[in-house]
């Protein structure tokens, strides 16, 4: 998965707890009941989606960090592997010289 497609899956994510608090906090305001009660259910709402938003925080740290990881061992092995072939090419290069040289 690209890193555009992580960007995309979080930005829905953060979009869909954001609009599920803000939706929240509209029903709660909206409520035929008394202001106490209502402060106490939009307390309590806010605790929710904010423990909600701290674990996708968190998994979405855990998945960068995999993706940081993916990436910097793809290209350790990018570099191993030109750093072989220019070596190969050399040793190739050296030994055709010697064998015209004599």
């Amino acid at each position: 998965m690209s890193e555009n497609d992580h960007d995309r899956i979080t930005g829905f994510l953060l979009g869909l707890l954001l609009g599920a608090a803000v939706g929240a906090v509209a029903a709660l305001l909206t409520a035929p009941q008394s202001g106490k009660k209502s402060r106490k259910q939009l307390v309590k709402s806010a605790v929710g989606t904010r423990k909600r938003i701290e674990k996708t925080a968190g998994q979405t740290r855990k998945r960068i960090g995999r993706t940081a990881e993916d990436i910097r061992k793809s290209t350790e092995d990018r570099w191993e592997d030109l750093a072989d072939d220019v070596k190969n090419r050399v040793d190739d290069a050296l030994s055709g010289a010697k064998k015209r040289l004599g």
